[in-house]
């Protein structure tokens, strides 16, 4: 009898405990995992080791995004004993930014840290994040000022794209790179992530009224695995640069970008055309053969389409703003303390 109690007694607490950390806690760490399997058991000591040292509640959440190696039965077996685990695991590998929106779908707490897998971020650096969180700015950008990478292949073509990334879209930072970064809950949940835009969160998050801070942080060189990124990372990230410019400058009224082309390339059009009917009508020249004809035409049928282009672009903008959101990841499996079957 009294066994039976001591089970049941047991059960309870564990019930209890799952209940805690699926509630609301003070800080999420969210880690994207791919292929990191060597680097997981000292990734998460460290992580625990920190969390427990700031003394709050707290969540850890891993998205395995789609991981070939033993990554995601090394998760799942750090699941079994400490509940505050969750591990999120993806159906195939989506990418840095939507294995970041699942982590950020599914955190719970109030302040979102996030960090790299492959124990170049020091968790150790958690606390200077957050303090700046409280010194009360909205999102604090880690800044690998004594990077541990190749100069040539890493350091050099990061400290370009930074640089213009910073030109461009106005938001000054020296490491928009660096994943170890800290947000407040309410910026990362109105913020909709797809593509590869998760080094943009900044610039991003900009269009809606956030204080930014960038301290310097910790950066080790690699341990275990090998880098997943290359200098071709480079022309993704000019490409991407095109699409956040777009979205902060124009991203709720495309006319005005298409329309400003669309006048141009008609007016200029036009004026050849006036300049050309002058000749004709009142000078009798022959136009009929003059290339410049052809290319006043050009330049009016080519500012018609811009601006037949802008406003079909209003019009998606419109459907889209009124659209439910479509999610970017797909999950084959949730392990960890018991959540809803939605995320917030």
């Amino acid at each position: 009898m009294c066994f039976d109690s001591y089970l049941r007694s047991e059960e309870l607490c564990d019930i209890v405990t799952r209940m805690n950390t699926n509630a609301h806690c003070d800080l999420s760490i969210v880690c994207p995992v791919f292929n990191e399997e060597e680097n997981i058991p000292e990734l998460y000591k460290e992580i625990k080791h920190s969390c427990e040292e700031l003394g709050r509640t707290h969540e850890i959440i891993f998205i395995d995004d789609g991981s070939w190696d033993g990554s995601f039965p090394a998760l799942k077996s750090i699941t079994k004993n400490d509940a505050r685990v969750k591990v999120i695991k993806l159906r195939r590998n989506f990418g840095q930014t939507a294995a970041l929106a699942a982590g950020f779908d599914y955190a719970k707490g109030d302040i979102i840290i996030t960090l790299d897998a492959d124990l170049q971020n020091d968790p150790r650096d958690f606390n200077l994040l957050i303090d700046k969180i409280q010194a009360g700015y909205d999102i604090v950008s880690g800044w690998r000022k004594k990077r541990k990478d190749n100069f040539f292949l890493r350091r050099i073509p990061s400290a370009m794209a930074n640089w213009l990334i910073s030109v461009i879209t106005r938001v000054k930072l020296h490491d928009y790179g660096c994943t170890l970064k800290a947000f407040r809950r309410e910026v990362v949940k109105h913020i909709n992530l797809y593509g590869e835009l998760h080094r943009f969160i900044p610039a991003i998050a900009s269009t809606i009224g956030v204080s930014i801070a960038e301290i310097e942080v910790h950066h080790r060189p690699r341990r275990h695995g090998k880098s997943k990124y290359s200098v071709f990372r480079f022309v993704k990230v000019i490409l991407d640069l095109l699409t956040v410019k777009f979205l902060l400058s124009y991203s709720t009224r495309p006319l005005q970008i298409f329309g400003i082309f669309g006048l141009i390339s008609g007016i200029a059009g036009g004026a050849i055309a006036f300049y050309l009917s002058y000749q004709r009508l009142f000078m009798n020249q022959g136009i009929g053969g003059r290339p410049l004809l052809l290319l006043a035409i050009l330049l009016i049928v080519i500012g018609i389409q811009f601006i037949t282009l802008g406003l079909l672009a209003e019009v998606m903008v419109r459907a889209y703003h009124e659209s439910v959101d479509k999610r970017i990841y797909f999950i084959r499996e949730i392990i960890g303390h018991e959540t809803e079957n939605t995320p917030e």
